[in-house]
């Protein structure tokens, strides 16, 4: 019986582990065993190498059409030099493969007429597509002869994820090893689940895997395999939420004649059913004895802070305070200022026109003045400000809260794990409530394992009121009159009173651009960006357009590098009407809210994700105007990253436009890896793809915990929980 901590030098010896382990992070039997090929060829199909392009690392099969050796140019010292040429083909193309070591030996092996198969990383010289040197396999010459060659001739071979330095080969020839001394390994997963679910036993799944007689061994592998990463997984996510509804939180009740009920009497508009609804599930989670952790996702203009104000205030009515941390100074400012404004007199405690009972709302960024921050440190400490507002200098040491109540956290994939926790921490009795919100939705299953400890609620449901956008990709490149004509409906847009948004992937300038202000975008293929020049930058664009096609037009830039007090100046010029275009960073992406914006271009659009793009055309159409979301592009037709586009402008639903972008970029390690840069928990499991298998796993580990919640009964269990769960994992976990 194999032992998955095994280290891999007892079966596969001390050279090749060091190699596994060097490549491809594979250092026990377990690792090895869990390393599943991504594909399967076989000998009767031959590989397309018309197909193939520079720069790829491939694994192909084909035939030796014919070789050629000539001498090179005597090395220093006089020593004779010779290369091989082999040319093969699979009757779709050819390839070339060059070798200027033992040449004799490979002349021998590469005679013509034989088949092998050939892994390398392919490379152009003089036109002519080639494999330096590749790593190859040669099939025996008779199928009959020997039991290797009814091996080769009637089974599937795995195609491993390889790298520069360890080809596919070579991984098999690993696994051959393993599993040739592999007996019957101790299954973790409970006998009731797998007769349930009717899957296969765990050592079953692993031959079928990696050594498939058909299409039928992988698809029964391929599924218990995804058993094992939902199931433990879930039961990992469900223990959690049950150790979290276990521990103490002072119930928040909603009280009647409060400022909730003032503001509710107040507001010149009517919630909609959406915002009811999940404003009466907030509220009950606030009045539990145990902390609520709620992630609240709606989509661009759905009105989540209008539900988070809410709560806050239904906190603030039972003696708390609410805190609302945001990811940007600009966010902040902008969340105190309609916070503050949509209060009204209910914000204004201690002033002559305050209304009665009225409460305080601060405001605490990282770079305010002496006065004003000491000012909202006091109304923090003392409890004079119910609702405080800020950035990421909420979580330092010196700041105090005299009863935290309620934590909001606004885009809370913009903060770390660490920074979510150390505010919590801040609550002096218990643990403050939480409720967590996004703009970027995701559809439920991949939420509620991501989220797993959290309890989501969504809004799908716009108020009244909000505009249609349309959205438009724009070729720059291959039709720069379509560019002209973006920035003359710019000019349009201006000429009839309304204001516009130019947005670049960039800063500019002497300095590099600070970290996450210059986005990735998810989907891109590797080497997309490599041949492009640099992404537009914001101070040349704003130069460029005041002085060119905007010319004449109230021009400012916005961006990461002006101080607190020079942003909040430009957004107070552009939201009073006093700029016309605001050219800036993604500093705009989210809770911006100036109506009388109608038209967005986004320069180097592809440059951008698609939620996040999503994100930004919800900055437009959000008053009585249509609004016009202009893509921008110098990619070409075709390319994934026109494709990303395209789906951007064939729909305004976000809960769509997430499935999207989550197909692009896949799903991340769920269990914290994604931000430490470890590799993926899950190898075989797509969240999308598997809902109703991560279902029915989710509904069988809450019974089993609810039968047996320390798992006595699982010892193998315990031990596959142990090992998903490693140390950072676990502090993961307890900390989300």
């Amino acid at each position: 019986m194999i032992d998955f901590d095994e280290p891999l030098r007892k079966s596969v010896g001390a050279a090749a582990a060091t190699k596994l382990a060097a490549e491809a992070e594979l250092r026990t039997a377990g690792d090895l065993l869990h390393y599943y090929p991504r594909r399967y060829a076989t000998h009767g199909e031959l590989t397309d190498l018309g197909a193939l392009t520079e720069g790829e690392q491939v694994t192909v099969l084909a035939e030796v059409k014919k070789t050629q050796t000539r001498d090179l140019r005597p090395a220093p010292g006089g020593k004779r030099r010779r290369m091989l040429k082999a040319l093969i083909t699979d009757g779709t193309g050819e390839l070339s493969l060059t070798f200027f070591h033992k040449v004799e030996w490979h002349k021998k092996e590469l005679s013509p007429g034989r088949r092998g198969m050939f892994a390398g990383k392919i490379s152009t010289y003089n036109r002519e597509k080639q494999l330096a040197h590749p790593a190859y396999e040669m099939l025996p010459d008779d199928g009959s002869a020997g039991e290797r060659a009814r091996e080769f001739a009637d089974r599937l071979i795995p195609i491993y994820p390889a790298t520069k330095s360890l080809t596919s080969m070579e991984i098999k020839r690993c696994l051959d090893m393993l599993l040739d001394t592999m007996g019957d390994i101790t299954d973790p997963l409970p006998r009731g689940v797998r007769d349930r679910h009717r899957l296969e036993g765990l050592t079953a799944a692993l031959r079928g895997i990696h050594r498939p007689a058909d299409g039928a061994d992988i698809g029964r592998a391929r599924r218990r395999l995804k058993w094992d990463e939902a199931f433990v997984l879930q039961l990992a996510l469900a223990r959690r939420r049950r150790e979290a509804a276990a521990l103490p939180a002072r119930p928040r009740p909603r009280r009647a004649g409060g400022l909730l009920d003032a503001f509710d009497a107040e507001i010149p508009f009517t919630l909609t059913d959406g915002q009811i609804e999940v404003g009466e599930v907030i509220s009950a989670g606030l009045d539990s004895t145990h902390p609520m952790h709620r992630l609240l996702q709606g989509d661009v203009g759905a009105g989540k802070t209008l539900v988070a104000l809410r709560a806050m205030l239904q906190v603030v009515d039972s003696g708390g305070q609410a805190v609302l941390l945001a990811p940007t100074e600009v966010l902040a400012q902008q969340h105190h200022r309609s916070i503050t404004a949509m209060l009204g007199p209910l914000a204004r405690a201690g002033q002559i026109d305050g209304a009665e009972h009225a409460t305080r709302v601060a405001l605490l960024t990282g770079s305010q003045g002496a006065g004003a921050r000491r000012e909202a440190l006091l109304d923090a400490a003392s409890g004079a400000a119910g609702i405080i507002v800020g950035t990421h200098a909420l979580l330092q040491e010196h700041v105090s809260f005299a009863d935290l109540g309620l934590v909001v956290v606004d885009e809370q994939h913009r903060f770390g794990v660490e920074q979510r926790d150390a505010l919590r921490e801040k609550s002096a009795d218990g643990r403050p409530h939480v409720l967590v919100m996004t703009a970027t939705p995701i559809p439920r299953t991949v939420a509620m394992t991501v989220y797993g400890d959290l309890d989501v609620v969504a809004l799908t449901q716009v108020p009244s009121g909000r505009s249609p956008v349309a959205t438009h990709v724009v070729p720059a490149r291959d039709k720069p009159h379509f560019l002209e004509r973006a920035w003359a409906r710019i000019r349009e847009e201006v000429a009839q009173g309304r204001q516009g948004y130019v947005v670049c992937p960039r800063i500019g300038g002497d300095a590099d651009t600070p970290a996450g202000e210059e986005p990735a975008p998810p989907g891109a293929e590797a080497g997309e960006e490599s041949a492009r020049r640099p992404p537009l930058a914001v101070l040349d664009v704003a130069a460029g357009l005041a002085e060119g096609p905007l010319a004449g037009l109230r021009v400012e830039a916005l961006h990461g590098r002006l101080s607190p007090d020079d942003k909040d100046a430009v957004m107070r010029r552009f939201a009073a009407g006093e700029t016309d275009v605001l050219v800036a960073t993604t500093v705009i992406e989210v809770g911006v809210d100036v109506p009388n914006a109608t038209v967005m271009a986004i320069m180097d659009a592809d440059r951008f994700g698609v939620s996040q793009l999503h994100q930004l055309r919800g900055r437009v159409g959000r008053g009585a105007h249509p609004g016009l979301c202009l893509l921008v592009t110098d990619a070409d037709d075709g390319t994934p990253a026109r494709e990303r586009l395209g789906a951007v402008a064939a729909t305004t639903d976000g809960f769509e436009l997430s499935r999207v972008d989550l197909e692009q970029r896949r799903e991340g390690d769920v269990l914290g890896g994604a931000q430490s840069g470890r590799r993926s928990s899950l190898r075989i499991l797509t969240l999308l793809r598997d809902e109703e298998l991560i279902r029915e796993a989710r509904d069988e580990a809450v019974a089993l915990l609810d039968a047996d919640p320390g798992l006595d009964g699982h010892p193998p269990l315990t031990a596959a929980l142990d090992a998903l769960l490693t140390e950072e994992r676990a502090d993961y976990l307890e900390k989300t």
